[in-house]
């Protein structure tokens, strides 16, 4: 009897519902617990809409105002999250819409799922009204990318691409459905994927590799560990933590790797990079041994490729095997998780002290210092520095808040004097430079992590690629923070003409209009400052708002971010001023 009853249930737990294409797209969606998306409807991608209306009570969507700022809220909800972002599109130009947040998300390794509409099986290759090859445009930019034409395709299809999506190192995937397959009928079940024939998401560990590396280690007299996003998307950071205190080995991050490690751990010397700190970027060319971990080598981080780090042997955890001997000479390569081979490793390291060769980075930050930070925290202008305003949100937030900065200086600004005191906390757009990143992106952080206070740090060229996903903010009420640095410019293209091409301010110059009263348009509380005094209580009045605020800061026009590595130029060449 009890087996008779096993069986039924069995029976029961797999049986079939005859439904549309587009309703399995929704139940598909809610089987990987995907209960909040960000679109833009448009007619081929209309039958999926109309369902997400009947489950309005089990699936949350967000209607942005352009289909950039759904990708980039989906980047920025996967990025604080650890899952999968979800944004969707119609056909021709809500498509390609998408492809500058998907090939942001490709670069820097972020889980998305984005699906389109798409003109009917029929039409396919006639130029149809709204029909674009969405398939060949994306395959460069995306983990992974699928056309369904017909409904049956739908359930296996959607486990696919969250599987993959998420799986080894994490990427975006693009699945794009013709309206046909949307109106036809499946028998749906729904059966997460677990794995796919020839798809190896995590190498295999190797032990001798692991052993050799912790020999190297051992042995290091002046190590150096760099360490990258793929620390936080390991999910490692305790082990991480663990093997640096064990070994005392100095460390400091990529952009992407910031956060990963506490700002204020007394192994952490900051950022390396064309705008990273100085300390790390001189002693790279130091360093007896370079641990590269979830790092790519890129070109930002490098510099000229024939002096980086000659005189080091390298060691790399990394879980691609692409981005092995990719760029940079790998002696070791570890490949697997990062979480995984650091727990690995972590035995075999000797406990260690580098008591000479840590005190060679503090040297050289008290040189940076005098000669740069003390300048910019303790500014003699009569004008506001970038750095005073990431100070004062410093002093504000304790270093609990998550920043969501745009690209340019104030993103290397960001980067450099915020205090990160917890893991995805900062939020940017790294090996693609998007700007207009950062006001989407906060929405989707702040959705993600409605308990973490999210400040989008934006420039006034960038503030005006996105901007109206403003509407997106008056639509939800999602309180999010926005910091608009003016000085008038495109700020870091600004800086290149003044150091390289002899201020000829070519087409950097801005004429902004008034964002206050945009903001105010929109229905967001805005503020704007000019003077040092009035800096600390407008942050304060910022962070105490239960609603979004928008807040303006005047800053110093043409003020520039160092030290500064010259392209071209070794990572040792780093400049001061």
């Amino acid at each position: 009897m009890e087996t008779i009853t096993k069986f039924k249930k069995q029976v029961s737990q797999e049986k079939t519902i005859k439904i549309s294409g587009a309703e399995a797209v929704v139940k598909s969606l809610l089987a990987e617990g995907a209960d909040l998306i960000y679109g833009y409807p448009g007619g081929a991608i209309m039958p999926v809409y109309d369902e997400l209306y009947k489950y309005q009570d089990k699936l949350h969507h967000v209607l942005t105002r352009h289909e950039q700022g759904a990708v980039h809220a989906a980047q920025g909800f996967a990025r604080v999250t650890g899952k999968v972002g979800v944004a969707i599109a119609t056909s021709g130009p809500g498509a390609t819409n998408l492809v500058t947040g998907i090939a942001d998300a490709q670069i820097d390794s972020t889980p998305l799922v984005c699906i389109t509409g798409q003109v009917g099986s029929h039409l396919l290759g006639s130029d149809a009204f709204q029909e674009t090859d969405i398939i060949s445009i994306s395959t460069p930019v995306t983990k992974w990318n699928c056309q369904i034409t017909k409904a049956s395709e739908i359930p296996e299809v959607m486990a696919k691409a969250f599987y993959i999506a998420k799986s080894g190192r994490p990427g975006p995937v693009l699945i794009d459905i013709t309206k046909d397959a949307q109106f036809g009928e499946l028998d749906f079940k729904y059966k997460k994927c677990k794995e796919i024939r020839s798809y190896t998401p995590a190498p295999r560990i190797e032990i001798s590799k692991i052993e050799a590396a912790a020999e190297l280690i051992n042995n290091a007299k002046k190590p150096f560990v760099v360490f990258g996003q793929g620390v936080t998307l390991g999910k490692a950071e305790e082990e991480f933590k663990a093997f640096i205190e064990k070994a005392e080995i100095p460390s400091a991050s990529t952009l992407l790797g910031l956060s990963a490690l506490p700002t204020k751990h007394n192994l952490n010397f900051g950022m390396v990079g064309m705008h990273g700190h100085y300390a790390p970027n001189v002693l790279t060319n130091a360093c007896d041994v370079l641990i590269a971990i979830g790092m790519r080598f890129d070109d930002r981080v490098t510099g000229n490729l024939e002096t980086y780090a000659k005189q080091a042997k390298v060691i790399h955890f990394e879980i691609d095997p692409a981005e092995i001997d990719k760029n940079v000479k790998t002696d070791v390569a570890v490949l697997g998780n990062v979480k995984d081979t650091l727990a690995e490793i972590l035995p075999l390291l000797n406990k260690n002290k580098h008591e000479s060769w840590l005190q060679e980075f503090k040297d050289l930050y008290h040189v940076e210092y005098k000669e740069v930070i003390d300048a910019q925290l303790n500014s003699s202008s009569q004008k506001l520095t970038m750095a005073e305003v990431i100070e004062a949100l410093n002093n504000e937030t304790k270093g609990d808040a998550i920043l969501v900065s745009d690209v340019g200086q104030h993103q290397m600004v960001t980067s450099r004097y915020a205090n990160y005191g917890k893991n995805r906390s900062g939020v940017t757009s790294g090996g693609l430079g998007t700007m207009g990143f950062a006001l989407p992106a906060s929405i989707g952080a702040k959705m993600g992590a409605p308990d973490r206070e999210v400040v989008a740090i934006i420039g006034d060229g960038c503030m005006q690629m996105n901007i109206q996903e403003l509407g997106t903010i008056l639509q939800t009420k999602v309180p999010v923070k926005i910091v608009v640095l003016n000085n008038e410019f495109l700020g870091m293209v600004r800086q290149w003409q003044e150091l390289f091409f002899d201020k000829r301010y070519a087409s950097t110059v801005m004429i902004n209009p008034d964002f206050v009263k945009i903001a105010e348009g929109y229905g967001i509380k805005a503020n704007r400052v000019s003077k040092r005094e009035d800096l600390k209580s407008a942050i304060a009045e910022m962070i105490a708002s239960k609603e979004s605020y928008f807040l303006e800061v005047n800053v110093e026009k043409e003020g520039n971010v160092f030290p500064m590595i010259p392209t071209g130029a070794t990572v040792s060449d780093v400049r001061l001023k």
